[in-house]
This record gives structure tokens, C-alpha cells and sequence, in this order.
């Protein structure tokens, strides 16, 4: 069950939304549920910057998330994950590079995170996300 609420907003807020639900083609309300569900979370108790950050993505444009959802971890820190999972099996890692292995897998998954968050709000905008080809990385 929907729960009513009357909130009076500055025109010119009003008319952004306005304006994002006619591009998006939903209603007013819509946007302002999905505006407020995304930032409930972060309203009620504290979270990490990563649940946070995700959160925030939801007030991105288009081509914001778009390029979100293209993202990828860079190649040289690829490269490194790649090297010291090799050692993994080969040997034993020191203290540091077993920290610096769960840095940069963390890297990898917030990366992973942010591109299915990206994807998620970009087809609840009515964008085709099916296209594997579309989330190739920008050259």
C-alpha cells in the first residue's frame, strides 16, 4: 500500500523533474519515488562510501551512466591482479602483496558493482542494456 505525501517544491526543481520524467517517459511521481527510494537507504543509518557512491548514481544523466557502465578496472592494474594470482599458485605471497592482492580485488569488485549499477538504472530508463556490445570499454 502506497503511502500519500504532499511535498511543496521550488518551481524549478519541480520542472527538472518534470522534464527527466517526460525524457524518461514515466510520471512525475514515478521519478520522485525513484529518487527518494535511492536515497532512503543512506538517510537512515551510516554505510560504506561504495553503498553510498551506488546510491548517488541514481541522480547520473544518461551519458554519466553510460560511461559507468563501460568502466573497467585499468589495464595495468588488471595486469598486476593477473601476476599475483599466478604467484598465488606458484608460491606463497608476502604480507604485502596478499594486501595489495585484496586492494585490488576489492577494486575489481566495486568496478563489477558500479557497471551492473549503471546497467540497472539505465534500463529503468528505458535504455536496451541487453546489447553485450554496448558495454565495451571506450577506446
Amino acid at each position: 500500500m502506497n503511502q500519500p505525501i504532499t511535498v511543496n517544491l521550488p518551481r524549478n526543481v519541480y520542472e527538472r523533474i518534470r522534464r527527466a520524467a517526460e525524457k524518461r517517459r514515466r510520471t512525475v511521481d514515478e521519478v520522485v519515488i525513484e529518487v527518494i527510494s535511492a536515497a532512503a537507504p543512506t538517510l537512515d543509518s551510516p554505510q560504506d562510501p561504495m553503498r553510498a557512491a551506488l546510491a548517488q548514481m541514481a541522480y547520473m544523466n544518461d551519458a554519466a551512466l553510460w560511461q559507468a557502465a563501460r568502466s573497467t578496472m585499468p589495464p595495468d592494474l588488471r595486469a598486476r591482479l593477473e601476476a599475483l594470482h599466478s604467484k598465488i599458485d606458484a608460491m606463497a605471497l608476502s604480507a604485502e602483496e596478499q594486501i595489495e592482492v585484496e586492494r585490488l580485488e576489492q577494486l575489481y569488485r566495486d568496478t563489477l558493482l558500479v557497471r551492473a549499477q549503471a546497467a540497472a538504472l539505465l534500463k529503468q530508463r528505458h535504455y536496451d542494456v541487453a546489447d553485450p556490445s554496448q558495454f565495451a570499454p571506450l577506446e
